[in-house]
């Protein structure tokens, strides 16, 4: 049984490495398109629907073992982690494929400032690898780290929706920039959950 249960496990965290790949890939693809206006609508969707079909393969995996092996301890919080940090990974994939029809929806923005976006969207992307890597080790130092740097662009999108509120600068750039920040802040909020996960399989809670 043990051996079993190690089997689909080690299924589970192989379609997990996957989508690692793919939403980082996604989160990069995204930013690329948004800061350079270019049009990758065609290749962030595909990333997005890879990080669909493998979730759903993942649940189904995981489903299957709960069913099979009925798991404890370690093993179920290991199996009910495994769903949280698919789910963060496909819903990052899917915040990039909506940045990047932003694209498509505003038009060519080329004139406007992005260094709060560039800046932000460089600690997303830290905290998403960290926050893999965290859950890969099961290290509770990254997982931490990962949580701290949550603040980090909690605090960015804030002052950003601030001087978006208190106006001077071009509407357009200023509404699209906003968007883009707040998807930024809900692709860091699932690097957290991912780094939570991480930790609820090490603490057990």
């Amino acid at each position: 049984m043990t051996k079993l249960i190690e089997s689909k496990l080690k299924d589970i965290s192989g379609l997990l490495g996957e989508m690692a790949v793919l939403s980082q890939k996604a989160l990069s693809l995204a930013v690329d398109s948004f800061v350079n206006n270019r049009p990758l609508e065609s290749e962030a969707f595909n990333l997005a629907e890879q990080l669909r079909t493998l979730h759903h393969k993942v649940m189904d995996l995981s489903t299957e073992a709960i069913a099979r092996y009925q798991p404890v301890a370690t093993d179920l919080r290991f199996i009910r982690a495994c769903g949280e940090v698919s789910y963060g990974l496909y819903r990052t994939g899917r915040y990039a494929y909506d940045i990047v029809g932003t694209v498509t929806v505003f038009g060519d923005l080329r004139g406007c400032s992005w260094e709060d976006v560039i800046r932000t969207s460089g600690v997303v992307k830290e905290m998403l690898a960290l926050a893999i890597e965290a859950f890969s080790n099961l290290d509770e130092r990254q997982a931490l780290e990962v949580i701290r740097m949550d603040d980090v662009v909690d605090g960015e999108y804030r002052r950003y929706l601030t001087k978006v509120i208190e106006g001077g600068g071009e509407r357009r750039c200023e509404i699209a920039g906003l968007l883009i920040m707040r998807y930024l802040e809900r692709m860091a909020d699932h690097a957290n959950a991912i780094a939570e996960a991480a930790m609820y399989v090490i603490r057990g809670i």
